[in-house]
């Protein structure tokens, strides 16, 4: 485990690769760790926040072959399941799979397709809270009557009203949180987890709000599920002083070191850290993307290999807009996050909504890391990190700038790959 402030490399950068093959295909399927040991994802979050009023799962089939086209290994869903709200993050009746995103006929027929076009399924996994059905104890919605998978009361937190034990981590507030601490409800979350994985067709599996509940408690979700790949939403706030981010986000980006160590190391981490400096970086302050020990100062600088970068999601983007990244830099975010080690992520709105010319640029980036195997652990020498410039050799092939400021490598072995709005990349 990392101590706090030190810049030792859980799963050091040198560490080979282990390069993919079809004949491992079938062996991958129950190998929990094959796909972060290959370290070639490349994720995509196929929604937003108003994706449930437009019929999402018949929309989405007919993107499929251009989001398996485009490079993309994963698509995180949204929440597939019946709930309370129609967004679908107050779940409620677990086993049913008819939500305000379509029908079970619907998503099973858009997983399929996935399939074909060799997109796994990402399926969000709502765990922390649960939206009772009837009163229990202390006249509070806190009982699960009347559906599948029927709980009493000892399966809530007493924090939350119900008469379960303390919960293991932060409280979700205004809906009853589930007590992870008893053996009848981390079974039945073990089943039903195991029908997503081997009966409904979903292979991956995104963990909401993961704050809420011991890590330890995920890692039994795992290994008894063995999702092909896992990433949690472990998302606190960074360090803020009067004048605006620290420099130093150390201690935050150990937070989330911490909940993967809790995993058993078998689950990523979407990787505010980066999220919060990258977005403020892009206005001028450049200088950020560079640690005191001359890393990413992020996630990806301590432990690449777990670390999901992103812009932006449903909730910090989106007609939400908690914490979005500012619009007028998005490529120069991209040109970051898929050039650079760790696993990168695309958001649905830059992608499809936000125009051809964006949704081309990005396939383009896509497309150099992977011809040039870039890879969640390829190596990375930063060579400048000025205000207005930051550039970066990642691997042995690619080089990259972003900023307004000017720049291009000295050797004449580099040839630009592409270019746009405020950045550049070249390669041998």
């Amino acid at each position: 485990m990392l101590p706090n402030g030190t810049t030792t490399n859980p799963q050091p950068q040198s560490q080979p690769a282990v390069e993919p093959s079809d004949s491992r295909e079938n062996a991958q399927q129950n190998d929990i760790g094959a796909a972060v040991r290959n370290g070639r994802e490349i994720l995509f979050q196929a929604f937003n926040w108003e994706s449930h009023k437009h019929d999402w799962w018949r929309n989405l089939e007919t993107k499929v072959p251009d989001i398996g086209r485009s490079g993309f290994t994963s698509a995180w869903l949204p929440p597939a399941t019946q709930s309370f709200a129609p967004e679908g993050y107050l779940p409620q009746d677990i086993y049913s799979l008819n939500s305000k995103y379509g029908s079970e006929n619907l998503i099973k027929s858009l997983l399929q397709k996935m399939k074909q076009h060799k997109v796994r399924a990402m399926a969000d996994i709502v765990i922390n809270h649960r939206v009772g059905t009837t009163r229990g104890h202390g006249g509070m919605y806190n009982r699960y009557d009347g559906i599948s998978l029927s709980w009493d009361e000892r399966a809530v937190t007493s924090c939350t009203g119900g008469l379960g034990n303390r919960s293991t981590g932060d409280n979700f507030h205004g809906v009853p949180n589930i007590d992870h601490s008893q053996p009848f409800v981390r079974k039945d979350i073990t089943g039903w987890l195991q029908w997503l994985r081997n009966n409904v067709g979903f292979q991956d599996f995104r963990f909401d709000f993961a704050r809420g509940y011991s890590a330890k408690y995920v890692k039994e979700y795992i290994e008894g599920a063995k999702p092909i790949f896992s990433v949690g939403e472990y998302w606190d706030s960074c360090n803020y002083n009067d004048h605006g981010l620290d420099y130093n986000q150390d201690s935050h980006r150990q937070r989330i070191v911490n909940w993967i160590n809790g995993t058993g190391q078998l689950s990523t981490a979407f990787d505010f850290t980066t999220k919060g400096i990258l977005q403020e970086a892009v206005k001028g302050q450049l200088w950020r993307l560079r640690d005191p020990q001359g890393k990413p100062p992020g996630l990806i600088g301590w432990w690449p290999s777990r670390a999901v970068t992103f812009l932006d999601n449903h909730d910090t983007g989106s007609t939400q807009a908690h914490w979005p990244f500012p619009s007028n830099h998005i490529m120069e975010g991209y040109a970051y996050i898929l050039m650079h080690p760790g696993i990168p992520t695309v958001f649905y709105d830059h992608f499809y909504d936000w125009g051809d010319s964006i949704h081309d640029q990005i396939v383009k980036l896509i497309d150099i890391r992977k011809r040039q195997d870039i890879h969640s652990r390829s190596s990375i020498t930063i060579l400048e990190a000025q205000p207005n410039l930051y550039s970066a050799i990642i691997g042995e092939k690619v080089c990259m700038k972003i900023g307004d400021g000017s720049w291009c490598p000295a050797s004449r072995e580099w040839t630009l790959a592409t270019s746009g709005h405020r950045y550049a990349v070249w390669n041998k």
